[in-house]
């Protein structure tokens, strides 16, 4: 399914709506009825929504209008169904919730970015509880094959020029799998960098707020927004050559040639423009943190969902029972041995990025193309281990692959080195565009 090319309002970047805006050329109103224009033309095929009212985005940005102020002023932003909306409904994709189900307030998320002027679209489907189970959403450019997931409407549609920017959340790989399959740039922070309340729980020591957006500095705009902190955002052009490692994980053999292309690809890429590539070694043992993570989340999901699964275990999907009532369930004991190996390993991973003064890690974000049907949203391998060290991971487009869908490389920093890792990210984005010309 080709999707239609964008026209020229939804084709300028998110960071530069604001300044557009404010300068005349444009107005918050008519650049979100060019985005439910759009919406209204590819939406039916694709099914990236959840809850959508047209007349209440564009009141939205009449307000923003009027308001004349904001960082974000304008810009629109679609919302995983699993952040409260005080104005919408989020039913998290579970029928353990009315369709209609309103939370009394914004998640803190969301409420900061209409602070700054962002007009909000609508809320974007989700897998059940940013779980397992999948929502009805297809892939861009393929019906019947996933898009990801779990933020598989968000990723959607920024993919198919619905919104320029959306919200998601990584507890296993739920942010950069899915950006990669759909051929957008994807960010996951150092955990805790992002305020989540006011999103649903699933496993509160992995649970990740994070971003989806058509390019690396427009997810750096938004993150940095979201932070509070100008310092992460990517300002255009150039970028310095980082100091990177490409690091063929333990199990680089599960992934398949199009991702692994994609890699040396992205490092013969950066390289050629300037980057420094040096040698990395595994500083842990990255079968038994895969382990660690499994450990939390059969322990904390089934706490996490308590209510659901004692209340409507029979309006749960199979995935989801599968989740609250693991076999077998995590002991505490189990669940603070696994806290205690993450623990530790955050701190050999930091030395061994820290020592060789790395800027990131050059390795793999899915295991390939976006695998055909809609009952699976693939395998998030690649990126779990991430996701238990805590550390900020940027997928970043890499073109496609032989079955003519996208796939991604990953880039992943020191913990707390958003900023670095972003501009990173910005410049082997910059390296592989070229190289494809």
């Amino acid at each position: 399914m080709p999707v239609a090319p964008l026209t020229d309002l939804l084709a300028i970047p998110a960071r530069h709506l604001p300044a557009r805006i404010a300068a005349g050329d444009t107005t918050a109103e008519a650049v979100t009825a060019a985005y439910l224009g759009r919406i209204a033309a590819v939406e039916p095929d694709i099914r990236a929504w959840a809850h959508l009212v047209p007349e209440q985005a564009s009141a939205e940005a009449r307000l923003r209008d009027r308001e004349a102020t904001g960082l974000m002023r304008g810009v629109p932003v679609a919302v995983k169904d699993v952040f409260d909306t005080h104005d919408l409904p989020t039913a998290y994709g579970s029928a353990a919730y009315p369709a209609d189900n309103q939370p009394p307030r914004d998640a803190a998320a969301v409420a900061v970015i209409r602070a700054a002027g962002a007009v909000v679209l609508g809320k974007t489907v989700t897998t059940e509880f940013a779980g397992f189970d999948p929502g009805p959403t297809q892939h861009p450019r393929r019906p019947g094959t996933t898009p990801g997931g779990s933020s598989s409407g968000s990723a959607a549609a920024v993919a198919s020029g619905m919104a320029p920017l959306g919200f998601g959340t990584q507890t296993s790989g739920s942010i950069i799998r899915p950006a990669a399959f759909c051929g957008v740039a994807g960010f996951k922070p150092t955990f805790g960098l992002l305020d989540r309340t006011g999103v649903k729980a699933l496993a509160d020591s992995l649970d990740t707020v994070g971003l989806l957006a058509r390019d690396v500095r427009d997810l750096a705009f938004f993150a940095a927004v979201l932070r509070g902190d100008p310092g992460w955002a990517v300002a255009d052009g150039p970028q310095p050559p980082p100091r990177l490692a490409v690091f063929r994980t333990p199990v680089w053999h599960r992934a398949e040639p199009a991702s692994q292309q994609a890699v040396e690809a992205a490092a013969t890429a950066a390289a050629q423009a300037g980057a420094t590539l040096v040698e990395f070694d595994d500083p842990d043992d990255f079968e038994a943190l895969l382990a660690a993570h499994d450990a939390v989340m059969r322990w904390e999901v089934p706490r996490a969902l308590a209510h659901e699964r004692l209340a409507h275990l029979d309006r749960l999907r199979p995935k989801t029972r599968t989740l609250v009532e693991p076999t077998p369930p995590a002991s505490a004991a189990e669940h603070l041995a696994a806290l205690t190996i993450a623990a530790v390993a955050r701190v050999r991973w930091n030395m061994a990025l820290r020592g060789l003064g790395l800027d990131g890690i050059l390795t793999l974000a899915a295991p390939g193309e976006a695998p055909a049907g809609l009952g699976s949203t693939g395998d998030a391998m690649f990126n779990r281990v991430w996701t238990l060290l805590y550390l900020p991971c940027v997928a970043v487009p890499a073109g496609d692959g032989r079955g003519g869908l996208p796939v991604g490389v990953q880039l992943v920093g020191a913990w707390g080195e958003d900023a670095r890792t972003l501009a990173a990210a910005a410049f082997v984005e910059d390296a592989l565009l070229r190289s494809m010309r």
